[in-house]
């Protein structure tokens, strides 16, 4: 390690011109407090394209060459991976695993440090590998977005927003909003179609649906459904007046684990929402129970009953303010990008052996 021990060659899954949210929210969101604390990140590979199985053949020479002192693998992993940090091991450079959707024993095992969303997550790894890993939360990524109260949907009805990655079709749980329920589902679809495009879409959508669900894809969506844009989903979150995230919560395990995807998902989708002074019902996803207080600064609901008696009080718009504006107090300095920087550095500082008192946030005093 070189004298200051402060140079950190990222190793990514997606690059800087379009990166994938966990690469955004785990690094670039994060590289100006790394700087700021003294620390010399740099990009030291990222595919064309992105993978978590990239070719890095030849990356530990690269950067032991650079005088890489800390290696951040992100999400990458596999026997190539794998190998390059063999190498970097036997020549001092300390390695980091950061991931968010995986439980990998043996990529812990192999690196000095592993660096996890949630504390769900870190459980479900090996107990005697608790001790190397640690928790780095999704921080809020725009704080200043605030709803908007005072905007009528103009019919009486409660508006609700649900913002995803995917294109569901119909609303999990929840089943067809009830009419006094005005939903937008913010997702991955097209911007604009033809009559003809939607009919078309529609039809499709009808074939490749259970023959139960047949006539309900028929009907069409029970909600407005609107193309995702980075910047116009916080316009979207700003015009609405509570925020749901209701999950799937079918089995779904993770490869060789009894573990569903759905349950190790991060907090983000959650805190997003309560940032922007929204009142937010969810599924119980384990990330989510340490943050909501029921009825507080937030709902869990399981059953569709559940769903309907949460939403239900929450068109007063009374308990509707107190609760969006207990949410936002209760995530915006825990989830902030600042602190989970600041639990980042730490563990950089760990590895050095330079670690700071519990609570110490000089380093992040931003320029």
């Amino acid at each position: 390690m070189s004298a200051s021990g402060r140079r950190i060659g990222f190793v990514l899954c997606s690059d800087a011109a379009a990166p994938l949210p966990s690469t955004r929210i785990s690094v670039f969101n994060v590289l100006p407090a790394l700087r700021a604390a003294g620390y010399d990140p740099r990009i030291a590979f990222a595919p064309p394209q992105p993978t978590e199985r990239p070719d890095v053949s030849g990356l530990a020479a690269r950067l032991i060459a650079d005088g890489i002192d800390i290696a951040y693998f992100q999400k990458v992993h596999g026997p190539g991976v794998r190998a390059e940090i063999e190498t970097l091991r036997q020549a001092g450079v300390r390695t980091v695993y950061g991931v968010c959707d995986r439980i990998d024993d043996d990529m812990v095992r192999l690196t000095d440090a592993t660096v996890i969303v949630t504390d769900y997550l870190k459980q479900q790894h090996a107990p005697e590998l608790q001790a190397r890993i640690h928790v780095v939360h999704d921080g809020i990524e725009h704080p200043e977005v605030r709803c908007r109260e005072d905007i009528a949907a103009g019919d009486g009805r409660l508006r609700a927003i649900l913002v995803t990655s995917g294109s569901p079709e119909t609303v999990p749980v929840l089943g067809r909003p009830p009419r006094w329920l005005a939903l937008t589902v913010v997702g991955q679809y097209p911007e604009r179609e033809t009559p003809l495009q939607a009919l078309r879409a529609r039809l499709r959508r009808v074939r490749h649906a259970p023959p139960g669900e047949r006539l309900e894809r028929l009907r069409g969506y029970a909600f407005t459904a609107r193309a995702w844009q980075p910047q116009r989903v916080y316009e979207d979150l700003a015009g609405a007046e509570v925020g749901i995230i209701p999950v799937d919560m079918r089995p779904d395990p993770l490869p060789g684990r009894q573990v569903s995807y759905w349950q190790v998902k991060s907090e983000n989708r959650l805190t997003l929402k309560m940032a922007a002074g929204l009142a937010v019902v969810a599924s119980p996803v384990p990330s989510y129970l340490d943050i909501i207080e029921q009825g507080v600064n937030g709902y869990i609901a399981h059953s569709r009953a559940d769903w309907l008696a949460a939403l239900d009080a929450l068109r007063d718009p009374q308990h509707r303010h107190s609760v969006g504006a207990a949410a936002r107090a209760s995530v915006l300095q825990r989830y902030s990008i600042d602190e989970q920087a600041r639990r980042l550095i730490a563990v950089f500082d760990g590895l050095r052996g330079t670690a700071q008192p519990a609570g110490d946030t000089a380093l992040l005093r931003m320029p």
